[in-house]
């Protein structure tokens, strides 16, 4: 597949990184010509310096013969022009566009097929504001992602001494919670992978991810760690577009406090948010963490664009009795670093998040959903099958006759609105939405091979 990606900034090397590995023609442009040959030294890809929305850069760039454009620059105009360009000088076929701001996006009808012809609208701050607020439903979790608009979700959580299920063999599962359908899909110990079987036994400190109908979550969480208690007061350093988004998402339900160092913007979000306090301030300052009872809070959640304020703040807030505490990462050595220490709960990577919704539009086969998994080691997708038993390598077998990849797992498939647990003898049927879990991403294209009848785009 040839495509062309608009801005080599922190989204758009993680795109070019993610789609170099899965044999795709890529060409990358910025006006950066450092950051290209950064990327050009580590990754099998072109690259044109030039601004985007020039027609003739875009010329360079093979416009002319592209499958897809993605435009993750740094200005929603831009990427907007240049999607407009490209589909009226170039005829490409698919155009991705991520646009921020609320302005834009409060207005679908600017979107429309007779108006700016944008395929698929990305919005970093919106899929940043959903994956925190699933993680606020759910105290405890490491990962929350949706499959089949909701019905379905994949949880990751770590296994702690003194857990029901701790040391006990994964077929005991049914036994711990009877009456609820669930399924572990994989389990990491120590950094590495382990495909679950029976007989597996879960160790402490195991990350466990497992797939449930989204009302048995909280059953199924508390066989593998004590629960928290329910969420009440959260905290939330910054105010910018992220900050304010999940303040305006959450103040209904929950007692929330938003920090913010700009005073302007003080006022700006006072105005704009009904019950959220705002306070002035630097979240990194302990004594205004103290007087604001930091001790008494229950999620606290470092939203600035500075990465270095928001793991300060959070260590901060956990040191000082926060009982959950995320930070909003943006550089990927960063967020492994976070992840393999206890001082920070969760690190969020908005990279990671706005990765997974492009996939979805990029993969071949009908693939519904993809979740980035791991910090991008492992995916879960929800891939729809098509076709009958003559057309299909999935319809009307049973999934221990499907020659699945080695390290993918099917987890679970939802059938109009009901939700089945994948067993050996489950049979796929045509239209059902199947999760699977991939350990090994590199095994991508076979799966997308098995639910492909024919291939498509978008």
């Amino acid at each position: 597949m040839k495509i062309i990606i608009l801005g080599a900034g922190q989204v758009g090397g993680t795109v070019a990184t993610n789609l170099t590995n899965e044999d795709n023609d890529i060409t990358v442009v910025d006006r950066n010509a450092q950051i290209l040959q950064g990327l050009q030294d580590r990754l099998d890809l072109r690259t044109v310096v030039g601004n985007g929305t020039h027609p003739a850069v875009l010329e360079r760039a093979g416009a002319d013969d592209a499958d897809m454009i993605i435009a993750v620059t740094d200005s929603d105009e831009a990427n907007m022009v240049a999607c407009q360009i490209a589909s009226t000088l170039f005829h490409t076929p698919s155009k991705i566009a991520r646009v921020r701001a609320v302005e834009y996006l409060s207005h679908p009808q600017i979107f429309a097929p007779d108006a700016l012809p944008i395929d698929v609208l990305i919005s970093p701050e919106q899929l940043v504001t959903q994956y925190v607020r699933r993680l606020i439903e759910h105290p405890g979790a490491l990962q929350v992602m949706d499959f089949a608009d909701g019905k379905v979700r994949l949880v990751g959580v770590r296994a702690y001494y003194g857990g029901p299920l701790v040391g006990q063999e994964l077929r005991t599962l049914r036994e711990h919670v009877p009456g609820v359908q669930t399924r572990v899909a994989a389990i990491y110990r120590r950094g590495s992978a382990i495909i679950p079987e029976g007989d597996t036994v879960i160790e402490a400190g195991d990350e466990v991810f497992f797939v449930a109908a989204r009302k048995n979550i909280r059953a199924v969480m508390s066989e593998l760690r004590r629960l928290d208690k329910p969420v009440k007061r959260i905290m939330l350093a910054g105010g910018g577009n992220i900050g304010t988004r999940l303040a305006k998402a959450l103040e209904t339900r929950y007692q929330v406090k938003i920090i913010e160092q700009n005073p302007a913007q003080c006022r700006m979000i006072a105005d704009e948010l009904k019950k959220t306090i705002v306070l002035h301030g630097d979240a990194a300052d302990e004594d205004l963490l103290l007087e604001e009872n930091i001790e008494n809070t229950d999620v606290f959640c470092a939203l600035t664009n500075d990465d270095e304020a928001n793991i300060l703040s959070a260590m901060l807030a956990k040191r000082r009795g926060a009982r959950t505490v995320m930070a909003l990462i943006n550089r990927a050595a960063y967020v492994d670093l976070i992840q393999s220490s206890d001082d920070i709960d969760v690190a969020i990577s908005p990279q990671q998040a706005t990765i997974g919704s492009l996939l979805a539009h990029i993969r071949r086969g009908d693939v519904a959903t993809v979740h980035s998994l791991r910090r991008g080691a492992a995916e879960a997708i929800e891939a729809i099958a098509h076709g009958d038993a003559g057309s299909s390598e999935v319809v009307g077998r049973r999934i221990d006759q499907i020659r699945l990849p080695r390290g993918t797992t099917i987890g679970a498939i939802v059938r109009g609105d009901e939700v089945v647990m994948a067993h050996h003898d489950t049979v796929i049927e045509p239209e059902d939405h199947v999760i699977l879990f991939l350990v090994d991403k590199s095994r991508l294209a076979d799966v997308e091979k098995l639910f492909s009848v024919g291939v498509t785009f978008l």
